[in-house]
């Protein structure tokens, strides 16, 4: 029996699990998976959710016991330290040795910490694991208890600053942003759509510092402020970095494995490393040089090495990757797809923006007004399923594209069409590489009529929920096509349409969520 070595237990390498223990051929392989963190794998992306209900075990990936259910051999609370190519042995940091077959690197990334000077002063702490966050909360209580209006700071803001932003004012503190650029997300969004995210953060207390280099921290051992130079400083009695990541390549310097100029390691579209028995997946490896910081590649990257493993050589990542991303930042909805912003020579945009109401849209079409190249939303992504479906597959665009971002100004229905028009092979949810074709066959096939239970069958929806709306959709219209009556309900925790709810509260006087819960559940 061939061993099977996965360095590192996150979601990443969690899904390579998952993914290989669902293949018949897997019983032929030992699986020991190696993690450093003292718990199983858990969800990073919605990591923030831990200040809300302090609970470890609800970010689970999956319970210790389905690792034991798929004879996978997990040992946690334990660091791989070396690798040793000529013996195809690894040895750990407690000094004990393991031999494979193949082994599969996926360590992740690690928090890039700037070499400000004062860095290292007690306060300052880092976004990346359950256990950051308890260092983080236990800090806040202690500050609290001698400073009720506390200040933390955020450098980044970025995705995972923002979400930092969000923890810090779950802990009771005052929040403050400080990013280096002049807009936030700057990867992700343009400076209109920026401004629009900017002043939403801003209503609900969240405070903005762009354009702000940081010398130094102040603080005579603790934390007491931010020096931005010509007597620009933040008063802080705590600062969480996240200020971006590095990848956590060290593994593959040891056994020199072709790495990339700035990190990472080098892998071709099987994911192979140099050495064609170690493969890397996720966030330390190197594909087309890029490092690619979004779920979906890594879990297709997982999917990959499984396939390669089990020699089904013919599947191979694509050259392209889509690095197309929806979320929802302190509650505001934030997406952006293919090309997000482009200079005139490459194609016109048609922007839509509601100050007002804090919404900002933008899609960036061809010269020729018929094919869609990308886009940004910002307040308001409730399109942004079928829009980005209508980028990936080359579909053709209404003669009136701007209906797509302000709604049809005519009679005729939507401007979007069906989501029953997109192709079978169109991959609805990106996480778990469902297609349309997939979900409407547990409909119409399998029998499965419920948003749960579709999920259930094919783990649409499951990963960052986005598709959800989409998924909604074709069950919907898929039912039709059985001849079934589909109730509008609101959504799949009520049978009952908006307007039926509406009416029931006015009948009955209810003026609260909780009592309205209390007559329809």
């Amino acid at each position: 029996m061939k061993t099977i070595i996965v360095v590192g237990n996150g979601m990443v390498g969690y899904k390579f699990c998952e993914k290989f223990a669902a293949r018949e051929e897997s019983k032929h392989f030992k699986l020991i998976v190696f993690g450093e963190e003292p718990r199983a794998a858990y969800d990073r992306v919605h990591l923030s959710e831990f200040f809300e209900n302090r609970d470890a075990k609800a970010l689970e990936m999956a319970p210790l016991e389905w690792y034991a259910d798929n004879d996978i051999e997990l040992v946690v609370n334990e660091r791989v330290t070396d690798i040793h190519r000529s013996k195809k042995t690894i040895t750990t940091a407690s000094e004990k040795e393991f031999k494979y077959d193949y082994l599969v690197l996926a360590t992740g990334s690690a928090p890039f910490v700037p070499p400000i000077q004062g860095v290292e002063k007690k306060g300052v702490f880092v976004y990346r694991t359950i256990e950051d966050l308890e260092a983080m909360l236990a800090y806040a209580e202690e500050i609290k208890k001698t400073k009720p209006n506390s200040k933390a700071a955020i450098l980044g803001g970025g995705l995972l600053g923002l979400e930092a932003g969000k923890a810090v004012m779950d802990m009771g503190l005052e929040p403050h942003v400080v990013e280096f650029a002049p807009k936030l997300m700057p990867r992700q969004l343009d400076s209109r759509s920026s401004n629009v995210l900017q002043l939403t953060l801003e209503s609900i207390g969240i405070a903005i510092h762009t354009g702000k280099a940081t010398n130094s921290i102040m603080g005579n051992g603790t934390i007491t402020g931010m020096d931005f130079g010509e007597d620009d400083k933040l008063d802080v009695d705590m600062l969480v970095i996240s200020a971006g990541i590095r990848p956590r390549d060290e593994l593959g310097k040891t056994c020199n494995l072709e790495m990339g100029v700035r990190g990472g390691i080098v892998v071709n579209d099987k994911m192979q490393t140099s050495d064609p028995t170690i493969f890397a997946i996720g966030e330390v490896a190197l594909y087309n040089q890029m490092i690619y910081g979004l779920v979906a590649p890594g879990y297709e990257m997982a999917e990959v090495a499984v396939n390669q493993i089990l020699e089904q050589n013919e599947v191979v990542m694509k050259p392209e990757i889509d690095m197309s991303t929806k979320l929802k930042l302190i509650g505001v909805d934030v997406a952006s797809f293919g090309i997000p912003y482009m200079p005139a020579e490459k194609g016109l945009s048609i922007i839509y923006e509601n100050k007002t109401k804090g919404i900002y849209k933008r899609i960036n079409v061809s010269h020729d007004g018929k094919t869609l190249l990308g886009g940004i939303m910002v307040g308001d992504a409730e399109d942004y399923s079928i829009l980005h479906q209508m980028y990936l597959n080359n579909m053709p665009l209404p003669d009136n594209a701007e209906e797509l971002i302000v709604g049809s100004r005519g009679e005729g229905g939507s401007a979007f069409g069906s989501a029953m028009d997109l192709p079978d092979t169109a991959v609805i949810c990106s996480c778990e590489a469902v297609t349309k074709g997939q979900v409407c066959c547990s409909v119409l096939e399998d029998g499965n009529e419920t948003m749960k239970d579709v999920a259930k069958a094919t783990k649409a929806t499951t990963g960052c929920g986005g598709c959800k709306p989409m998924v909604a959709d074709l069950i919907k219209e898929s039912l039709k096509t059985l001849g079934k009556t589909v109730k509008e309900r609101l959504c799949e925790h009520f049978d009952y349409s908006r307007q039926e709810l509406f009416d029931l509260a006015k009948l009955k006087g209810i003026t609260d969520y909780d009592t309205l819960l209390d007559e329809v559940g």
